[in-house]
């Protein structure tokens, strides 16, 4: 028997609780892992809030990240005892997550986990963390480098926002960092941001083109912030989208990317294939500052994890919420 966060649904509603499950309940994969941590991210949230229509078959185990230890493989890329991280895939949504202590999943769908890292540490970078690191892939790929001039990221107290603004600042990009919370100033001044930028001031809406402001950008909101920041792109900019927790739309002309050349390129780390994958998990090794974790991230108990997807949802987290399955 083991613990799992199991949703289910009545009279139309999401009810979650803490519930004893056996290795047979499992949903069906070639590899069952034991998990040590998983995390709390938006989507998280909404499945296990209910406010989100991301759940559509019940029972459902939720949690879009994990990490832990291989106990039998039927794949041979995997072995007892090898140490395995997974981000995405629908895991969490449509195949049972990582909020368990026992999770059966496709060998196709994990990866190893770099050598060298903590557990932990991986599920304070998790899919938030993987997709800031695609994000800056993606502007240096657009050619944008430090000596360009600022990069701004929106969004920058979220779990997406947060790490890509460590990363930048440790590549040594001047990072302007747009939060509607003043109360985080100190959290992002210490990641790295070396100018912040008030939420309401780019939620103004833009004309077809702006004074030149940014080389490149990471936008996790999208709608009227991202019009703005692309009206505020520079010649040849490049603008790294991942996010929408303002909006789908985009309210915003041809003008920047006929004009001034700007680049839009959008960034997904669902499915998100398994080379670029291993090489984003290998950058975060080497190019995410080990204090940033510590500023990042806190750790919750499985029991815990309702009342944080609460929280989240409500947008009262800041950074990222690790799961320790086990307590």
């Amino acid at each position: 028997m083991f613990k799992a966060l199991v949703l289910q649904q009545e009279e139309g509603n999401t009810v979650a609780e803490i519930a004893d499950l056996n290795v047979d309940q499992l949903p069906e994969g070639d590899v069952l892992v034991e998990v040590d941590y998983s995390s709390i991210n938006y989507k998280d949230g909404l499945a296990i809030t209910g406010t989100g229509k991301i759940i559509r078959d019940f029972p459902m185990v939720p949690g879009i990240d994990m990490v832990g230890t291989v106990l039998q493989s039927e794949s041979s890329e995997f072995t007892s005892g090898d140490k395995v991280v997974l981000t995405g895939w629908g895991v969490g949504e449509n195949h049972w997550g990582g909020l368990s202590q026992r999770a059966r999943l496709n060998a196709n769908w994990l990866v190893k986990l770099p050598e060298g890292m903590p557990a932990e540490q991986s599920m304070a970078i998790g899919t938030a963390g993987l997709t800031a690191m695609l994000c800056v892939m993606a502007l240096e790929d657009g050619g944008v480098q430090p000596e360009d001039g600022p990069v701004v990221v929106t969004g920058a107290a979220g779990g997406v926002g947060s790490v890509a603004t460590a990363i930048l600042a440790k590549l040594g990009y001047e990072v302007y960092a747009v939060t509607g919370r003043p109360e985080t100033s100190g959290y992002l001044t210490e990641l790295g941001a070396e100018v912040l930028v008030d939420r309401k001031d780019m939620e103004e809406k833009a004309r077809p083109l702006e004074k030149q402001r940014w080389a490149g950008a990471i936008d996790t909101v999208g709608d009227q912030i991202l019009a703005r920041v692309l009206a505020e792109c520079c010649y040849g900019a490049t603008v790294a989208a991942c996010g929408l927790a303002a909006g789908f739309k985009l309210p915003t002309t041809v003008m920047p990317f006929i004009l001034r050349n700007v680049r839009l390129q959008g960034v997904d780390s669902v499915y998100c294939p398994k080379e670029r994958r291993q090489q984003a998990w290998q950058r975060l090794q080497q190019d995410l500052p080990d204090h940033a974790l510590t500023d990042i991230a806190n750790t919750i108990g499985l029991s815990e994890s309702i009342e944080a997807a609460q929280q989240i949802v409500a947008g009262q987290v800041r950074g990222r919420l690790i799961v320790d399955v086990n307590r």
